[in-house]
């Protein structure tokens, strides 16, 4: 069962072009799925039946969400589709059983003054600070994932057009604005930050940590974490929340949502969709708060 699992975890880096945080994440739901398989005796795939795979998210209820056993249950059916797909089983067990049902959680987003405060928050007397600015900058400018980010190379950004390229979830790429302001200061970076932050070594990424290091995930949500206590928001803000404020924002301002959706990168607008509710919420929240017959 282990090599059939590599297997397929080789099939979507290569065939799928997953990137490695979506391939570790399959992987690690594989890993709770063989266990739990290993520990009915079941020894075999093709063995598996309908009943043992709802017996194991049952399982799942004690400890997880319904979110993650939802994502569980995906990365089964997929596996299982693969082995069907490569004749290693002639039958899917999987295909009959319905994903839990999950509330539609409307994102966490900050107001422009709290976006604001929080782009102020980087110390610009030092290069740190200036990097700081200039990715948070680019953060609520362009709606990039942290792991978006974090992968930027000096190519990816072309100053004079004003524009920044990435790649996204199955290594799809996009190019998304950047807008003057980000830009200002993404060129601040490139005069009083990234030099001495480089020394003289050489580097391809964009943002750096002292010594041409670049950053990493962890790194950059722990900078946006101190930012955001240095601003005195007292909100649970990752770096989500700044991709969520961007969206938001521009559909308050009456941006189409198929725009949206292209900047954001999502493959279903139906994920966009999620942005418009956020909107009727405040008009009814305002409503309420003002309309002399609303109460």
């Amino acid at each position: 069962m282990d090599a059939y699992c590599e297997a397929f975890l080789d099939y979507l880096k290569v065939e799928k072009g997953l990137s490695k945080n979506s391939i570790a994440s399959y992987h690690q739901d594989l890993k709770k799925y063989i266990t739990y398989l290993k520990k009915k005796s079941i020894e075999r795939l093709d063995k598996v039946s309908r009943k043992d795979i709802t017996d194991f998210l049952f399982f799942l209820r004690k400890d997880i969400s319904v979110l993650s056993i939802s994502r569980i249950l995906s990365t089964i059916k997929n596996f299982h589709r693969f082995l069907l797909r490569e004749k290693i089983t002639t039958s899917s067990p999987v295909d009959l059983i319905e994903a839990p049902k999950l509330d539609k959680k409307i994102p966490i987003f900050l107001s422009l003054d709290e976006v604001t405060r929080i782009l102020k928050a980087p110390n610009l007397k030092n290069p740190q600070g200036i990097r700081d600015r200039a990715m948070l900058e680019i953060m609520y400018a362009t709606g990039l994932r942290v792991s978006e980010v974090s992968s930027l190379k000096l190519s990816s950004v072309n100053l004079d057009v004003g524009f920044v390229k990435c790649k996204g979830k199955g290594s799809k790429e996009r190019i998304v604005p950047l807008g003057k302001i980000a830009q200002h200061f993404l060129q601040k970076y490139f005069v009083g930050g990234r030099p001495k932050l480089l020394g003289k070594k050489i580097s391809i990424h964009l943002f750096l940590a002292q010594g041409a290091r670049p950053l990493t995930r962890q790194s950059i949500w722990k900078m946006i974490k101190k930012m955001v206590k240095k601003a005195g928001i007292r909100k649970r803000v990752s770096p989500h929340t700044l991709r969520h404020s961007f969206a938001t924002h521009l559909l308050e301002r009456g941006a189409d949502l198929r725009s949206v959706q292209e900047m954001l990168g999502h493959s279903s607008i139906t994920t966009t969709q999620l942005y418009t509710h956020i909107n009727k919420t405040r008009l009814k929240e305002i409503h309420n708060r003002f309309h002399p017959r609303a109460k």
